[in-house]
């Protein structure tokens, strides 16, 4: 049955922290579809085409996602990819991506793409200098070079790579961060939030997406959101909530932050993750999703199935003539036994990484597929319990 949509375009971004703010046009449409309970099904607009939500949108951090061609990554149903301002800015460096064409072109994806700010990889993974409430210096972990990463260096990198959805410049604390640091953070967010919304300079081509931190704190965590619905941006992530804390903190926090965002534009929950904390998430409310776990895991031999996880270097898959997922429609599962992809680990052939990580993508892209079936039908609580091995976490075993 063709789905009734209700347009719904998000309000435009106001430029500026002053009181008198001059509006431009959002370069984002949401599209609001169905609901079912507090889960929603709805399409997203960009110019450079739509995708569906909820989405989940592999990752491709230094601008490829890795051991995949773009064919590979069309096939399996992906509609958004993520690319990494931390990795491409060191290398081979924004200017380079822009003069080659701008990331689509870089990437040879023509869909839509989402670039991260910089900033998680940066607290999370750079050899940290100096931060304070300009910005962060931290030594590139390519050359050994100190490089400054602020608001609008963030802005600036973000709008020369050219992709239709960016992020603020945040500060991502770890998850057992104390009070006082979470305090901190979100005020640097905020006053950052402010920064990169007036260095923007392609607000009419590219949605520029707020951050909410807070830790585990639901009420900072609900004031940095009211502050951030303050400026009217297309869209909104949150962030801090793969890095450490528990699934009944997170389940915590979403419950009692989704709520508070807008209705009529995106939410984006970033870095989540393994399908028990999507479902999870897609029942409070979260309409977009990214992780590494399909190809980082894909590369290990560690395949996702509806079954439970399947480690493929195990002896017991030698002899195995199956697929890696009895059913799936992937290239892997329709051409490749499971002794086979084995065999290819343990030769050191580039193929056995490729096929488990196809496979792993699109997993992820059918169990996305079958989430927005089950909102539209008006059976996702259904859907989540119908299988009790959706509701596993890793390492969980029924």
């Amino acid at each position: 049955m063709p789905y009734a949509y209700v347009t719904i375009r998000a309000p435009a971004v106001r430029v500026g922290v002053t009181k008198k703010m001059s509006s431009i046009p959002s370069p984002l449409n949401f599209n609001l579809i169905s609901t079912c309970e507090t889960a929603r099904l709805g399409r997203v607009t960009t110019p450079r085409g739509s995708f569906d939500t909820p989405a989940f949108m592999p990752v491709g951090t230094q601008g490829s996602i890795k051991g995949l061609t773009p064919d590979h990554v069309a096939a399996t149903g992906a509609q958004i990819i993520l690319a990494n301002t931390y990795h491409l800015m060191l290398r081979p460096g924004e200017q380079i991506v822009k003069e080659l064409g701008d990331l689509h072109r870089f990437m040879a994806w023509p869909g839509p793409i989402l670039t991260d700010s910089g900033g998680f990889q940066v607290f999370s993974l750079a050899d940290l200098n100096k931060i304070n409430d300009d910005g962060v210096t931290f030594k590139s972990h390519i050359n050994g070079s100190m490089v400054h990463l602020d608001p609008e260096r963030s802005m600036a990198v973000q709008n020369a790579l050219g992709a239709d959805i960016i992020m603020m410049f945040d500060q991502c604390p770890p998850g057992k961060a104390g009070q006082e640091d979470q305090e901190l953070a979100v005020r640097r967010t905020l006053a950052w939030a402010k920064r990169c919304v007036k260095a923007h300079a392609r607000p009419t081509e590219q949605a520029l997406f707020g951050i909410v931190q807070g830790g585990t704190d639901l009420e900072l965590r609900r004031r940095c959101a009211a502050e951030l619905i303050e400026l009217d941006l297309p869209g909104y992530a949150v962030g801090g909530l793969a890095v450490g804390e528990d699934f009944a903190d997170m389940l915590r926090v979403l419950a009692g932050l989704t709520p508070t965002l807008p209705d009529h534009k995106p939410r984006y929950l970033m870095g989540v993750g393994f399908p028990r904390d999507i479902l999870a998430a897609v029942a409070a409310g979260i309409d977009m999703f990214d992780c590494v776990l399909p190809t980082r895991n894909g590369r290990n031999a560690y395949a996702f199935t509806a079954d439970g996880p399947l480690r493929l270097r195990n002896s017991r898959f030698s002899n195995d003539a199956g697929a890696i997922e009895p059913g799936c429609d992937c290239y892997a599962c329709r051409n490749f036994t499971r002794g086979a992809i084995r065999h290819f680990f343990f030769a050191g052939e580039m193929l056995g990484p490729i096929l488990v990580s196809v496979h792993n993508v699109r997993f992820y892209q059918r169990l996305m597929a079958d989430v927005r079936q089950a909102i539209a039908g008006g059976s996702f609580d259904d859907f989540c319990k119908s299988d009790p091995r959706r509701l596993l976490g890793p390492g969980e075993k029924l």
